[in-house]
């Protein structure tokens, strides 16, 4: 247990620097949550991420407790992420422990996640919603499948209610929470299915068995999903099954199935697993750590290769492997099958690659255990060499200016913390309380404001000045802006919409003035007030 407790000091300690070194912007994103989370100690019971129907509100509920006994500030939110984390460790651990046998193989696992790639760095340290949870839950699912479907269990067929009651809960909870869940719950249940034909034996109670099993499994299940369900009730089953399809980025690569498929191919080899292996960070080209990167690479490469020749040998019937193991092996095959074959591969950036972390941690234990039985101690020099190596590329990004450890892909939309409270103590100081401007800056203004200073978040960002609408998240803002008697307007680095935006306001003989802070361009003291649909966007 010493193992363990290290890895976890380790993991609060390398939060805690990027925390207070300000490494990590408060994005968009986050700042949807903090607020979801005021509303909610104010009365609103949001079930939904605002804006998307695929990502429940857990998260926004779990920083509302935080924000009830600490205040709403931004590190409360990390705070949160940070313990769901550490629960992702200690629950690898117990994987370790249950999969292979070994608490030697749980504490290697524990630590390789506790100083991890800048991909997983970065996305347990922002919450974005529900990845924290989601891995959490992945893992728990397969604790709950493990303690069910354990080989060295006789009594296997006879289980507990209690425990398809849990596996139910959790595979619904996970559901409602984040869809990205069905990579553990379709795997634990084909797992379970296949462990059931393979040792409980036929007869007259079979049936009633399956009955009870199934009846016991579906209560949890809907009592987990309690809250997608009754969205779905209210809202269409259909439209939230297609949400979880990826209906909301479907259609934005313009290419037909097969060409699509092509390309998320080509986005997991060559992009998605450079970011799981931490040789680059998730949003930029830019290689990590280089001294070490050879030495990482062959690893992971090392680590692939011993765990796919075991595989192929059990299926050989040359060996027999571990039987848990093909639930590892199955997460990772369903994840990486839903990435090609759904919308989501659009998106390589490495978020979605998130599981494969726990699992390839877990194989590179126990490949480092049987390369020390073969090749002797000498083996055990990889382990510090990737930690160093994690650490090394974290640092590195971390001290790049002003991005640091950043979820944005677009540099045109990244931003300093420290230049929007500047941008706020302006705003503030002019008046200028209300009025428009893109989602990456309208959010965090307003959280960080208290919510005095509310900026309707329709202005485009995206090239050619292309505006999505679910870009609005939180409509009352809208209302809020259109009934004010003074409006002003702030861009991120938009030279083409600055220039619009003259224009606009020249033709229509409106005055104003502009100052540039940081890569913010504000358009105030307007004349009179002018509001978007005036502008021709």
């Amino acid at each position: 247990m010493l193992g363990i407790t290290g890895a976890c000091l380790a993991a609060i300690g390398l939060k805690v620097a990027l925390q207070a070194s300000g490494s990590v912007p408060f994005n968009a994103d986050e700042a949807v949550v903090a607020l979801m989370a005021r509303h909610i100690l104010i009365g609103e019971r949001p079930i939904f991420f605002y804006g998307q129907a695929y990502m429940g509100s857990l998260d926004a509920y779990l920083v509302a407790g935080g924000f009830g006994f600490f205040g709403e500030e931004v590190w409360v939110i990390r705070a949160v992420q940070t313990i769901l984390y550490l629960g992702t460790l200690i629950s690898t651990a117990v994987l370790g422990r249950l999969i292979f046998k070994s608490w030697i193989v749980g504490t290697l696992a524990a630590w390789l996640l506790a100083i991890p790639s800048v991909n997983v760095t970065l996305y347990t340290t922002v919450s974005l919603g529900g990845y924290g949870e989601a891995l959490l839950i992945g893992n728990l699912i397969l604790i709950a499948a493990m303690r069910i479907g354990n080989p060295d269990d006789r009594l296997r067929c006879h289980s507990s209610g209690w425990q398809w009651l849990a596996l139910g809960f959790l595979a619904g909870l996970g559901l409602w929470v984040f869809g990205m869940t069905l990579v553990y719950t379709l795997p634990a249940f084909a797992y379970l299915a296949w462990r059931w034909q393979q040792s409980c034996t036929a007869g007259l109670t079979k049936p009633l068995k399956i009955l009870q099993v199934a009846a016991i499994t579906t209560l949890g299940l809907v009592l987990g999903a309690a809250p997608w369900l009754i969205y779905g009730i209210g809202h269409g089953i259909t439209s939230l099954v297609s949400e979880l399809g990826g209906s909301t980025i479907a259609g934005i690569e313009g290419l037909s199935w097969p060409q699509q498929t092509l390309r998320h191919m080509m986005n997991l080899v060559l992009i998605g697993s450079t970011a799981v292996f931490g040789l680059r960070p998730p949003w930029e080209l830019r290689w990590l750590a280089i001294p070490l990167l050879p030495v990482a690479l062959a690893f992971w490469i090392g680590v692939i290769t011993h765990h796919t020749r075991w595989s192929l040998d059990n299926i050989n019937g040359l060996r027999r492997i571990n039987q848990p193991e093909w639930l590892l092996i199955g997460v990772g095959l369903t994840l990486i099958l839903g990435f090609i074959l759904t919308p989501f591969g659009a998106d390589p950036t490495g978020r979605y690659f998130l599981p494969l972390a726990v699992i390839l941690a877990l194989f590179a234990s126990r490949a480092m255990i049987d390369w020390q039985a073969r090749w002797g101690n000498a083996i055990w020099i990889f382990l510090p060499t990737i930690l160093i190596f994690h650490l090394w590329g974290t640092v590195q990004v971390a001290a790049a200016s002003p991005a640091g450890l950043t979820t944005q892909l677009d540099i045109r939309t990244r931003s300093d913390t420290r230049q929007v409270r500047e941008l706020l103590e302006f705003l503030q100081a002019e008046g200028e309380q209300h009025g428009y401007s893109s989602y990456w800056l309208s959010y965090p203004m307003a959280f960080l404001s208290h919510e005095s200073i509310i900026f309707s978040p329709r202005l485009p960002y995206h090239l050619g000045l292309r505006y999505n609408p679910r870009d609005n998240r939180y409509p009352v803002y809208d209302r809020v802006v259109a009934e004010s008697d003074r409006v002003a307007y702030i861009t991120m680095d938009y030279p083409a919409l600055d220039n619009h935006l003259r224009l606009a306001f020249g033709g229509m003989g409106v005055s104003w003035e502009e100052k540039a802070i940081g890569n913010f361009r504000i358009f105030y003291r307007l004349s009179r007030p002018v509001y978007l649909e005036e502008v021709g966007l």
